[in-house]
């Protein structure tokens, strides 16, 4: 959480931006990152030259060691005048960055954890066609000036950053596209739950927001009590997390726990700034099409029995050329829909064992088509579909109205039960205004999440036990309840359909109505009064 000055700062900085003549927030996003960028690298810098001074040892440089090179830094250009500014981000400072794609090849380890950002790697790949759209010199001056103030040498408040200028991006939309709502997005990872250990991905990143908030997740559940120094509150009362227990991960988190992959390179430069600001400095953010074959080319590792954990938010529209699709995903489902083929990836992406928290139009589970009965087959039969949430329709507006649902499960197996959760209320108006809303009964994803873990533990606990004694699901055999549970049996019976209404049992309160007859006298008692009422204004005319 950003404090109160932060955010007017940024406000403030965000209609600059409008007034100079840059609309579009995604362009505004992109030229705050390359300007972040260029402070970060200067920050890398510093932290190699206090090193290099503390152990004697030759600095390794970003920059060249030359006068011209030295200009290149953040700390030597930010007081230049507009126009000499302009100039020299054009035509040095930007052109600089389309060389750090080779230089991180072998550059490795630069920095201290929690001072700077190792912001080579995927960053500089992504950086190489940066351009300064910014035209209007007192703008370009007056950004240099925020980012020059923005506290990223702190690790908590870097990500909230980042967090805050993507979070516009929801009232804006980019050309049609749409970020995932923040609470849904951490509502998915707490059912999932990914562990520091563990691999996580998402096969359509965007902005990297499933990937940045796992890390958030992780900070929130791996931080000591504020007695120890782990977690404090600024002077909003916001509460920050330092993540200090998961130092024995780090190298995992920094290197090979996420990965995201796209097509839209503008989404890869903005997801793996995100990445850098939540301090995760060797993200795995990568170009590629999940769905193309190439990606058997490119990741064959990562293209089949790699991931632990999968969170995704796939896309729904449009149809796919058969002849570039993975061929191996069609061998699951046949189709050229988008929604069942990502399904069908990410089953192959998963290890054995590994979990997905999916969201899906509502088609895909109950679409009547061979390939949608053949998917919820593969689901049910040879995989664990352990959960399913459905979602209001209203939850993507203005943006779209479609109904949509959170598949749970897990690779391998066969599913015994599927626990579904029909989830009303998000915390929000289900409007085009999407009005945040308080009182009771206004957000139901605490409760689905409480019910969630109750119910895992009760399948934990059922296998543990060897599948003896008592019923651990008697809590959710009642389903005219929110959650309740469905035997798997059932659904097969049903062509495998998903859909919460064809199992939910809806109780209707009896209506009470009088006896026609005496509904009958009343109406004549009416008309007499009527009557008579007519009958005295008849005389007193």
């Amino acid at each position: 959480m950003l404090t109160g000055q932060i955010r007017n700062d940024i406000d403030k900085l965000w209609e600059k931006f409008w007034t100079g003549g840059i609309t579009n927030p995604l362009t505004v996003i992109e030229q705050i990152s390359y300007l972040m960028f260029a402070r970060m690298l200067d920050m890398q810098e510093e932290v190699a030259e206090r090193k290099a001074a503390r152990t004697g040892k030759a600095v390794d440089r970003i920059f060249p060691d030359t006068p011209q090179g030295q200009l290149l830094r953040w700390k030597n250009f930010k007081n230049l005048s507009g126009k000499e500014l302009h100039k020299h981000l054009k035509s040095e400072v930007y052109p600089f960055f389309a060389t750090l794609g080779q230089k991180s090849d072998d550059q490795d380890g630069l920095g201290e954890e929690g001072t700077a950002i190792e912001a080579l790697g995927h960053i500089g790949e992504y950086m190489q066609d940066a351009d300064l759209e910014i035209k209007n010199e007192s703008v370009l001056v007056s950004a240099l000036e925020m980012v020059d103030e923005l506290p990223l040498t702190q690790s908590d408040v870097k990500g909230d950053i980042y967090e805050y200028l993507l979070s516009k991006l929801t009232t804006a939309g980019i050309n049609g596209q749409f970020r995932t709502p923040r609470h849904i997005i951490d509502a998915m990872i707490e059912l999932a739950d990914p562990q520091p250990t563990e691999t996580v991905c998402d096969p359509a990143c965007g902005t990297a927001g499933f990937l940045a908030r796992t890390m958030e997740y992780l900070n929130r559940v791996y931080s000591s009590s504020e007695a120890e120094g782990g977690t404090w509150q600024d002077e909003d009362g916001n509460t920050h997390y330092s993540g200090d227990l998961l130092e024995p991960y780090r190298d995992h988190i920094n290197k090979q726990m996420f990965w995201g992959f796209d097509f839209d390179t503008t989404m890869l430069r903005v997801s793996s700034m995100n990445m850098a600001l939540h301090g995760v400095n060797g993200a795995n953010i990568l170009y590629q099409d999940s769905l193309s074959k190439s990606i058997k080319e490119h990741y064959p590792q990562q293209e089949q029995d790699f991931f632990d954990v999968i969170l995704a938010n796939p896309p729904f529209k449009g149809s796919l050329d058969e002849t570039n699709t993975n061929p191996d995903v069609l061998g699951l489902v046949k189709t050229k829909k988008t929604e069942l083929l990502f399904v069908a990836h990410i089953l192959r992406a998963l290890k054995l064992g590994g979990r997905a928290a999916v969201i899906v139009p509502d088609g895909v589970l109950f679409g009547s088509s061979k390939a949608h009965q053949q998917l919820r087959q593969e689901l049910i039969e040879n995989n664990q579909l352990e959960g399913i949430v459905s979602l209001p329709s209203g939850v993507f507006k203005p943006y779209a109205g479609v109904s949509t649902a959170i598949l749970m499960f897990t690779k391998g197996g066969t599913t015994e039960r599927v626990w579904f959760y029909d989830l009303q209320a998000d915390g929000y108006s289900l409007d085009d205004k999407r009005t945040p809303l308080k009182g009771e009964g206004s957000n139901d994803l605490p409760d689905a999440i409480a019910q969630w873990k109750q119910y895992r533990k009760a399948v934990d606990e059922y296998l543990s036990h060897s599948r003896a004694g008592g019923n651990p699901f008697l809590p959710w055999e009642d389903k005219t309840q929110k959650a309740f549970v469905v035997d798997a049996k059932d659904i097969a019976v049903n062509k495998y359909d998903l859909s919460i209404n064809r199992y939910k049992e809806v109780v209707y309160d009896e209506e009470q109505y009088e006896d026609p007859k005496a509904i009958l006298k009343k109406l004549k008692a009416l008309e007499s009064e009527i009557l008579a009422d007519l009958n005295e204004l008849e005389g007193m005319l």
